[in-house]
């Protein structure tokens, strides 16, 4: 859950960059780094540890430590409270504390490695996938991209063409669905039709068999078009 999980880096390199770190600190002291594969690691288990450094943030963490600790027969550790570095850039929607969330958010649109070179892939039309959910702003990414020359293809336009009088999935839907699922003038409520397949997998299922593959043919045809016009 944590913001911009595909940027987190892999866990070996940033256990190296922390014992870089730590070493530079105090090369005197022993540093034990342990991968934790549930919330509390070896600290509810380890009967050698004496003490736990939490933030003001993370106190609460610690005391459920201790909890854990009594009920496995250990004794409590010493609860070291430290303040966090605050961040004199952070932005409105950012964590006033030093955080890697804020950075990787800083990430974003940034080139991080140059495109990957795949023979098996034509050198032209460079085709990209706009992908988000409601209100993460596809519209207004692809008007930019847009005014920077591409040519955009808008698959939910493409969704409701399929469905239209004359369109490619019109007769096939019609004939899965019923007539019910028509208005007066013979085009399809979605409406009546979404209620069909709302919460029924296999109905949803025998939609979309009929629908996808007429809006990958479309999109195909598009482009074509676009590599037609350079």
């Amino acid at each position: 859950d944590k913001v911009l999980a595909e940027l987190i880096e892999p866990y070996e390199l940033r256990a190296a960059k922390l014992r870089e770190f730590l070493e530079d600190i105090k090369p005197s002291l022993r540093y034990d780094i342990v991968p934790l594969a549930d919330p509390y690691g070896p600290s509810v288990t380890d009967p050698d540890l004496r003490c736990l450094v939490v933030s003001e943030e993370t106190r609460k963490g610690g005391e459920a430590v201790n909890k854990k600790r009594l009920e496995n027969g250990l004794p409590e550790l010493a609860l070291y409270e430290i303040l966090l570095m605050k961040d004199p850039d952070h932005s409105q929607n950012e964590e006033e504390k030093i955080s890697s969330s804020s950075l990787r958010q800083r990430l974003l649109g940034t080139l991080l490695r140059p495109p990957r070179q795949d023979p098996a892939l034509p050198s032209r039309p460079y085709v990209i996938g706009l992908t988000g959910g409601t209100g993460s702003g596809k519209t207004s990414i692809a008007k930019l991209l847009g005014h920077l020359g591409a040519f955009l293809i808008d698959a939910d336009k493409l969704g409701h063409a399929v469905y239209v009088p004359g369109g490619p999935a019109y007769k096939q839907v019609v004939a899965a669905f019923g007539a019910e699922i028509l208005n007066e003038d013979g085009t399809i409520n979605r409406k009546v039709l979404g209620a069909k397949v709302f919460g029924n997998q296999e109905r949803l299922k025998s939609l979309t068999d009929i629908v996808w593959p007429e809006m990958a043919r479309m999109v195909k045809e598009q482009i074509r078009e676009a590599d037609a016009q350079g």
